[in-house]
């Protein structure tokens, strides 16, 4: 049986199932008259009939019936598995890797893609925090969250925040005893709560810019972390200045348990966003993460 003898086959059920050449025709997305010519081939090469024709109607013979029954059966379990191997195709399934920092993955990634993950059990994700700038086809990985002025521009950028702003904070308690800086060169008088990156093998400068005026300072003081969020829970306790992303301690600003200075010092700046190769051919898996995180306005 050749893949002819398929298809008449399963047009065969579908006149017989509708009682009507129109109907099935319509139903298979052929004209009356090719179905015709095709029963008739079918019916030739058999050597049997299988339909009986009127003006008004077409019936299955005794023969027809038989046929029916037994092809009608395997036609559809073959269309449930085909229907089924689809759905897996479709469905979002398998690995995805993402390397981020740990203020995204707090902030952004895992308040989104928990939703994600409780609506498709079969995605596994994994992801690895890091504050360098990991090269993610070296390393293995799908995909990247990082800040948008620090991506390559050979990748494909998906904006998953709306822009940022950092702010040098501390607690009121520390400005009754130190005073407030007004410029960031005084910050050099000040007890700074450091951040040490291995992206730069050293500590991080704090960034400001004022009528197109850019300046990086080097500060000093008794602490250094390589998380903000200790930093966060060091300047909370009093012990100096500390420079964060604004929405990470916006209720402690809120609260007045922290007071941000040089704010106009302080700009917004590209968001987050998520990276990945242009090459990539997305998965229904790592298109249903993109989604999820995608930022909109």
């Amino acid at each position: 049986m050749n893949r002819q003898d398929l298809a008449d086959l399963a047009a065969f059920v579908a006149v017989a199932r509708e009682r009507s050449f129109t109907r099935a025709a319509a139903q298979l997305g052929v004209t009356p008259s090719a179905l015709s010519h095709c029963m008739r081939g079918l019916e030739e090469r058999l050597g049997v009939r299988l339909l009986n024709r009127t003006t008004r109607s077409v019936t299955a013979t005794e023969a027809g019936e038989r046929m029916l029954r037994s092809v009608a059966f395997h036609l559809d379990e073959i269309e449930t598995h085909v229907a089924a191997l689809n759905d897996l195709r479709e469905r979002p399934a398998g690995n995805t890797r993402i390397t981020a920092d740990e203020f995204s993955l707090q902030t952004v990634l895992w308040p989104r893609l928990r939703g994600v993950l409780a609506r498709y059990p079969d995605i596994r994700l994994e992801i690895e925090t890091d504050y360098r700038l990991v090269d993610i086809v070296a390393e293995k990985f799908d995909a990247g969250v990082r800040l948008g002025d620090i991506i390559d521009k050979d990748m494909i950028a998906v904006p998953i925040s709306p822009e940022m702003r950092m702010l040098v904070v501390a607690t009121p308690g520390y400005f009754a005893r130190a005073g407030r800086p007004r410029t960031p060169q005084e910050l050099a008088g000040h007890c700074c709560i450091n951040l040490r990156l291995p992206t730069l093998r050293g500590l991080y400068a704090w960034e400001f810019e004022r009528g197109g005026r850019a300046q990086r300072v080097r500060v000093d003081g008794q602490l250094t972390f390589n998380s903000i969020f200790h930093i966060r829970e060091a300047a909370l306790d009093g012990f100096g200045l500390a420079y964060l992303m604004e929405n990470l301690v916006r209720e402690h600003l809120d609260s007045g348990a922290l007071e941000a200075v040089l704010e106009d010092w302080s700009p917004p700046f590209s968001g987050y966003h998520l990276y990945y190769p242009s090459r990539r051919q997305p998965t229904p898996a790592f298109a249903a993460i993109v989604e999820a995180l995608r930022y909109r306005a």
